[in-house]
């Protein structure tokens, strides 16, 4: 009975519209395949081409295509189209789950790993224009239209990703920082954000109160759109232009606690390699001196033996904690993961203590 409750709960789920539970992502099919983790079980919002064959409905740019599912008696013309849906990771979830429903795989063929099978359940496709008006959301939708050009456009900062808008860091320079309009962001490389009247920071959330324009050329570095800038200036909110300077408006609410988002390996992986690394991505930035002495790893068993020597390095624009073995990980051993109470972010608030655990290959 409770198996069957807890299935009712997750097909009324679906029933909900993507985005009315959760803001939409806007990125590339580039950016989808480079950062699956990031955007697994997330309502995104890609541009290509609709493409269609006897067995599936695909979307396509030049370099990058993926499979859409579609709602029964959902019409998708063929051509420039914009998706909106929940992205999919198939090797993370289970052959019933009903997120999969209308996607086919024989009963004796191998399920995909993790990252090997990608999917965007459709809620709604739209036509594009065959040329996108410049603005943030289309340096984000399609940056390869404006890519090598120099733009000027204005945005809310948003400092060194420290509201997790981004995937990863372009680490082009020590003052890279994100430039978001509405549900669309960038990142900005090449300058410090600082100009007349304005000296920010990119570890300071209470800035993010702070508009800026930016004139730069667009680039994209490993699935990342960035403006390499040669220009700033301090802007008004484009919604409210008349607004007066000093009516900045209130410092952003205390931050909710620091929450693990993703790792890899996953949670409960199996034949992981016993040379490579560890990465844990945090909901935003950490202070690093709180790491000592609160990263636990382990061999589960009745000694929980200590796992040998390891080096940690963290990558604040990407939120991300990489840990290194000094010796290939010992095969076929459950490995436990923990990062204990003492752990906090930038802003001095805690994590939620988090565990994990892998098994490594034999």
């Amino acid at each position: 009975m409770r198996q069957r409750a807890g299935r009712l709960a997750v097909l009324l789920l679906l029933l909900v519209p993507v985005a009315a539970q959760t803001p939409s992502r806007l990125t590339t099919l580039e950016g989808l395949r480079l950062f699956p983790s990031y955007f697994h079980l997330q309502p995104v919002v890609v541009h290509g081409t609709i493409t269609r064959s006897p067995t599936r409905v695909t979307l396509r740019t030049e370099t990058h295509e993926m499979r859409l599912l579609l709602p029964a008696g959902m019409a998708a013309p063929e051509g420039p189209a914009e998706a909106r849906g929940l992205f999919l990771d198939v090797g993370k979830l289970e052959r019933n789950d009903p997120r999969l429903t209308g996607y086919e795989r024989a009963a004796d063929d191998a399920w995909p790993k993790p990252g090997e099978e990608l999917l965007l359940r459709v809620e709604r496709v739209s036509e594009t224009p065959a040329r996108a008006v410049l603005s943030i959301r289309a340096l984000a939708l399609e940056p390869w239209t404006f890519l090598g050009q120099t733009v000027t456009v204005v945005g809310q900062f948003r400092g060194r990703n420290l509201f997790g808008d981004q995937p990863g860091a372009p680490k082009a320079s020590t003052f890279d920082f994100v430039l978001k309009a509405g549900d669309a962001s960038v990142w900005v490389t090449n300058l410090r954000p600082k100009g007349k009247g304005f000296d920010l920071s990119v570890d300071a959330r209470v800035d993010s109160r702070y508009w800026l324009e930016v004139t730069g050329t667009v680039k994209v570095t490993d699935g990342l759109v960035r403006i390499d800038a040669t220009k700033l200036a301090e802007a008004k909110e484009p919604s409210a232009a008349t607004t007066e300077r000093e009516a900045l408006p209130p410092p952003p609410p205390p931050s909710p606690p620091v929450e693990v988002v993703f790792s890899d390996p996953t949670l409960d992986d199996i034949d992981v390699p016993l040379t490579g690394k560890l990465r844990i991505q945090f909901s935003r930035n950490i202070d690093q001196a709180s790491l000592a002495e609160h990263v636990r790893i382990t061999y589960a068993g009745p000694s929980d033996l200590t796992v040998s020597a390891w080096k940690v390095h963290y990558d604040a624009g990407a939120h991300a904690l990489e840990i290194v073995f000094a010796r290939p990980l010992d095969p076929g051993m459950t490995v436990t993961v923990t990062l204990t109470a003492g752990i906090v972010g930038f802003d001095k608030v805690p994590l939620i203590p988090w565990t994990m655990t892998f098994k490594t290959a034999r």
